[in-house]
């Protein structure tokens, strides 16, 4: 502890592991999701910021059933937000990466699959001298600590300490092949026929189940449904166009199937959703000529909104 203090003598400012770690906790409220993001043990980041309240000589956290930061905290977080920002884009130039080498773009596996990468011949055409690199992946990639420009993230928001922007509307449609779909009238129609549901459904933000999704639209379930499961959303929607059942799937994730031919939105039934996907990057990049360059064709592609 007293190297601890003796920093702060000569240099005016406590450790920057210590100080990342409370912008952590502060911005996620937890202790446990801030030392997943810095890959680090919660014992680690409950350490470092008990070390900072003593230095400080002020209490950082009201501890009892839920974590919750101080009024200081709270003021003091989108300061310490930006400096690390800052910081980064200081070490981006020291290196000389802020304008070279590939646009590494993070997104959701499916999405990648089904939408972004058939169009992205259009993009590498427009933009050859840009070497673009996708990281499919399901979790929200640490901007501060992996080396990615920008993202395509799901969900409502809002993404604390990212520029973000909505790319379009999103809904839930139910779906089928043309063959299987001409025999079904009605929703109720959907209780003598194959629902297929991926494994994340139900674990995913936004996707109702099949009986949450019919009970929505006042059909009765009263036995089993014929449910197959699948490994994911992606594997849902190819087992729909091959015949096998119906999936329910994002409209954005469909939309060249159903333009093609090769699905049918069943009964019109679409249900809004506030989860969309959105583009978001950290201010530090977002001026950067690559991530400039695809935010813009990005947006083209999908219509996009406002800034959210």
């Amino acid at each position: 502890m007293s190297e601890f203090k003796e920093n702060l003598k000569t240099r005016r400012l406590p450790p920057l592991t210590a100080v990342r770690a409370l912008e952590a906790a502060i911005r996620l409220r937890s202790f446990t999701r801030a030392a997943e993001e810095l890959h680090v043990t919660p014992a680690a980041v409950s350490q470092q910021i008990r070390q900072l309240e003593e230095l400080l000589g002020v209490a950082l956290f009201r501890r009892g059933r839920e974590l919750e930061p101080s009024e200081a905290a709270l003021a003091a977080q989108p300061l310490l937000s930006e400096g690390f920002e800052r910081l980064a884009e200081g070490i981006a130039r020291l290196r000389g990466d802020d304008a070279g080498g590939p646009l590494v773009v993070s997104c959701p596996p499916t999405f990648a699959a089904r939408w972004l990468v058939p169009r992205l011949d259009d993009f590498q055409a427009r933009y050859p001298e840009i070497e673009l690199r996708l990281l499919p992946t399901r979790r929200s990639v640490n901007f501060r600590v992996e080396d990615v420009d920008a993202a395509v993230r799901f969900g409502a928001g809002p993404f604390a300490g990212l520029h973000a922007e909505r790319l379009m509307p999103e809904s839930i449609v139910p779906v089928a092949s043309p063959g299987l779909a001409a025999g079904l009238r009605a929703p109720r129609d959907l209780l003598r026929t194959t629902l297929l549901q991926d494994d994340q459904q139900g674990v995913e933000v936004g996707m109702p189940d099949w009986e949450t999704w019919l009970a929505s639209l006042g059909v009765d379930v009263e036995g089993p449904l014929r449910t197959r499961y699948v490994g994911d959303l992606n594997l849902s929607i190819q087992a729909a166009v091959s015949g096998i059942g119906v999936a329910l799937s994002w409209h954005s994730l469909v939309a060249d199937e159903l333009k093609a031919g090769r699905l049918v939105h069943l009964f019109d039934g679409a249900v809004p959703s506030n989860h969309v996907y959105h583009f978001v990057a950290p201010l530090s990049r977002l001026g950067l000529p690559k991530v400039a360059a695809f935010r813009a064709w990005l947006r083209e592609q999908a219509g996009g909104e406002s800034p959210s």
